[in-house]
C-alpha cells in the first residue's frame, strides 16, 4: 500500500531538500557544508543524509546526492526521489531553490518509493510520514492518480495466487469498473464454449476455478473505440509440458499483464479520456489434471482458425487471440494487448525495457518518445513477417510455437497478429511485470511497466 505523500504547493514550513552532486557541496548553506564534510558525505547517487539543527533539537535540511558528477537528464534524475520516501522522517520537505530533477517526475517517483506490499506481514513496518510539498506548476494530483494506479499493479502481481484466482482478479477488474461507473460482465466456464471462445475454455479447463473472459467498457458510446486486452493467467504450471520448480516461482505474476491493463484503464478513466474504452481479460489459471489440454491437441479459435498445441507452456497467446478476436470484431481505432509472455524477451531486452511490436510508425513514434520522456523505457521489435513461416503446421492452420526456438518474443507477437485485421492500430506488447533488483521506486515484487508511457500517448490523441 501507498499513502498519500504529497503537499500541494511548497510550505514556508518545510524542511529543505538540497539535491547535489560532488561538485555541489562547496555551494551549499555554511552548516550543511559543514555537516556534509563532517560525515563524509559525497554525494553518492541516492544516499540521503540529514543535517541536523542547533543542539540536534530538530532538522535543519535534507541533502540528496546526485553522483559524483549528476547526469544532465532530469527526468532519469527524478528516479532518486525515490530514496527520500524511505529515508526521510516525519514531516513536510520540500526542495529548495532550482532543483535538478524534473519536478513532476519527482514527485511521483517520491510517491513510487514510498509503495510497500506487506498484506501478509504481522507486524508491517510503521510508515515514516514523510511528506513532499510540490512546487507551483507541478501537478501533484496527477502525481497522485498514477501512482494509485501503479499500486494497484504491483498489489495484484504480488498478491499470491491462493488469494489471486481467476475470481478473484475478475473481483478486482469488476471493482474498478463499478467505481468508475464502466459496464461490465463475465463469460465464465463453459458459457466460454456457448460464447466462442473456445481456447480460453481449453486453457483453463483444468484449474479449479473456472476460466472466464471479463470485459466491461467505459465513456460515450460514439467515442473513439481503444481496447485494451490483459493475458490474466493466475498460475501458470506450463500445463502437461510442466516448467521445472524454477521456472515455476514467480508465475504468480503470469497475470501481470491483465494487472497492467486495469492499471492503465485506472489512468485513462481518472483522465477522462474522450473515448470508448473497452477493457478484455482472459482469466485462466493453466493447470493439470485429467481435463488439461494436451501437446498435438488442435483447438479452434473464435476466429476460426485452426491451432495446433506445440506446447501447453505457450497458453497465453491462446487466451489472447480469443480476446483479441473479440475486440477486433469493433474495429476499433487502436487496441493494445499487455502479457508476460515470453522469456525470449527477457533475453533480447532485460527486465526493464518492455518490447513492444505494431506496424504503425507514428503510434511506434509517440510510444518511443513517450517512454523517454516518463522514463517508463518502451523498445519497438520487428514484425519479421519471414518469421512467421515458423509457425506453420501440416495438420492445422498455425502452431502456437516454433519448432527451431529463434526469435521467440517476435514469432508469439506475429501469432497473435493473425487474430487482428480490423483495427487500425494493434500493438502487443512483451511485459515483464516483475522488478528482480530493488530500485529507488520499488522493492522486489510486481511492476507497473509500460502503462504511463502509453498513457501519455493515449492524453496527447484523446485528451479534452
Amino acid at each position: 500500500m501507498m499513502e498519500d505523500g504529497l503537499l500541494q504547493n511548497a510550505s514556508e514550513n518545510a524542511t529543505p531538500i538540497f539535491a547535489v552532486d560532488g561538485r555541489g557541496i562547496d555551494a551549499l548553506p555554511d552548516a550543511a557544508k559543514a555537516w556534509a564534510k563532517a560525515t563524509g558525505f559525497k554525494a553518492e547517487a541516492g544516499r540521503v543524509l540529514l543535517v541536523p539543527g542547533e543542539a540536534g533539537q530538530a532538522i535543519r535540511c535534507a541533502l540528496l546526492g546526485l553522483g559524483e558528477t549528476a547526469p544532465k537528464d532530469a527526468t532519469r534524475l527524478a528516479l532518486l526521489a525515490g530514496h527520500l520516501a524511505r529515508e526521510l522522517p516525519a514531516g513536510a520537505f520540500a526542495f529548495s531553490g532550482a532543483s535538478p530533477l524534473d519536478g513532476d517526475l519527482a514527485a511521483l517517483f517520491f510517491l513510487l518509493g514510498a509503495y510497500r506490499f506487506e498484506r501478509y506481514k504481522a507486524q508491517p513496518k510503521e510508515k515514516s510520514g514523510a511528506r513532499l510539498a510540490v512546487a507551483d506548476g507541478v501537478d501533484g494530483a496527477r502525481a497522485q492518480e498514477i501512482a494509485a494506479a501503479v499500486a494497484m499493479v504491483r498489489d495484484l502481481i504480488n498478491t499470491p495466487t491462493n488469494d489471486m484466482q481467476p475470481d478473484t482478479l475478475e473481483a478486482a477488474a469488476l471493482s474498478l469498473a463499478k467505481e468508475f461507473g464502466a459496464e461490465g460482465r463475465s463469460i465464465v466456464g463453459d458459457a466460454l464454449l456457448d460464447g466462442n471462445f473456445p481456447m480460453i475454455h481449453a486453457v483453463g479447463r483444468a484449474g479449479a476455478v473456472a476460466p472466464r473472459l471479463i470485459d466491461f467498457s467505459w465513456g460515450r458510446e460514439d467515442a473513439p473505440k481503444v481496447t485494451l486486452v490483459g493475458k490474466g493467467v493466475c498460475f501458470d504450471t506450463g500445463g502437461l509440458d510442466i516448467k521445472p520448480s524454477s521456472s515455476m516461482l514467480l508465475m504468480k505474476k503470469d497475470m501481470g499483464g491483465a494487472a497492467n491493463v486495469l492499471g492503465l484503464a485506472r489512468l485513462v478513466m481518472t483522465k477522462k479520456l474522450d473515448v470508448r474504452l473497452r477493457v478484455l481479460i482472459p482469466a485462466v489459471e493453466n493447470s493439470i489434471s485429467a481435463s488439461a489440454f494436451r501437446p498435438s491437441d488442435i483447438l479452434r479459435s473464435r476466429k476460426g482458425k485452426t491451432v495446433e498445441i506445440g506446447n501447453t507452456d505457450a497458453e497465453g497467446r491462446l487466451v489472447l487471440a480469443d480476446a483479441l478476436a473479440l475486440a477486433d470484431e469493433e474495429a476499433p481505432e487502436i487496441i493494445v494487448d499487455m502479457a508476460t509472455l515470453t522469456g525470449a524477451a527477457r533475453v533480447a531486452l532485460g527486465p526493464e525495457v518492455v518490447p513492444f511490436y505494431t506496424a504503425d510508425d507514428a503510434f511506434a513514434g509517440a510510444l518511443a518518445a513517450a517512454g523517454g520522456a516518463v522514463v517508463d523505457p518502451v523498445w519497438r521489435m520487428p514484425l519479421w513477417q519471414p518469421y512467421a513461416a515458423n509457425l506453420a503446421s501440416k495438420v492445422a492452420d498455425t502452431n502456437n510455437v516454433t519448432s527451431d526456438g529463434f526469435a521467440g518474443s517476435i514469432t508469439a507477437a506475429l501469432f497473435l497478429e493473425g487474430f487482428v485485421e480490423k483495427a487500425k492500430v494493434w500493438s502487443h506488447f512483451d511485459i515483464y511485470g516483475w522488478r528482480p533488483k530493488a530500485s529507488p521506486i520499488g522493492d522486489v515484487g510486481g511492476e507497473a511497466q509500460a502503462i504511463r508511457a502509453i498513457a501519455r500517448v493515449l492524453e496527447e490523441r484523446y485528451g479534452r
